[in-house]
């Protein structure tokens, strides 16, 4: 705080605060844990009863995520509200540009982040610690997604470097839109949409050679 306070990262206290209570809000909102569900299913083999259903079995985690998501909403609102009446001088109302285009870049980023922690749960049909993988993923993500500090007092050469990856779009880039911080709007989204299609692309590859050695085991 002392270092926003005195302007050393370009940002006030008001602002980080408003762009931490925006991280909590996204993270609400896109966290996922397919990977160790899935892994369970594979590994105690109850993903066999699925697998004869006319469905994908991708599409019964979607919904208990989508369905789980709906309990969460009191309880995120019933915090904001609690944050703003404790921290009132950080309360700001984004104008409905800002408002609808953080609600499709959170969409996104919760599909970009289902997608690619279902990928790594594929990996269950080759060990039984898949979810190993996506511990080892966490430590990247937990610096730089922007969950610790946004990414606009991360040194510039860095923060160019970052911007390649997946990781600044599940919550960076969501946060900085509602909260106002400068950001590339159109490089955002598609930068979104082209990992979707990577790590929904891998997936399938991987699905099919995983079915392959699920059903040559006798699942």
């Amino acid at each position: 705080m002392q270092a926003a306070q005195g302007g050393k990262f370009g940002l006030s206290s008001v602002d980080f605060s408003r762009y931490f209570l925006t991280v909590f809000v996204v993270r609400q909102i896109t966290v996922a844990w397919v990977i160790w569900e899935f892994e369970k299913e594979v590994v105690e083999g109850k993903l066999s009863p699925k697998l004869l259903q006319p469905i994908d079995p991708v599409w019964h985690h979607v919904a208990s995520h989508l369905a789980e998501r709906v309990t969460r909403i009191p309880f995120t609102i019933l915090l904001t509200a609690l944050f703003f009446t404790l921290y009132p001088q950080a309360l700001w109302l984004p104008n409905l540009g800002q408002v609808f285009l953080f609600t499709l870049a959170v969409v996104l980023a919760f599909i970009l982040r289902f997608v690619i922690q279902y990928t790594f749960a594929v990996l269950a049909f080759w060990t039984e610690r898949a979810s190993a993988l996506e511990n080892f993923w966490f430590l990247f993500f937990l610096f730089l997604s922007g969950m610790v500090a946004p990414l606009n007092v991360f040194p510039e050469y860095i923060r160019n470097i970052v911007l390649f990856t997946p990781f600044p779009y599940l919550i960076n880039f969501p946060a900085s839109i509602l909260v106002g911080l400068p950001v590339d709007i159109v490089r955002g989204f598609l930068c979104m949409i082209g990992w979707i299609m990577v790590f929904l692309g891998t997936n399938r590859l991987l699905w099919r050679a995983g079915l392959k050695r699920y059903s040559g085991m006798g699942a």
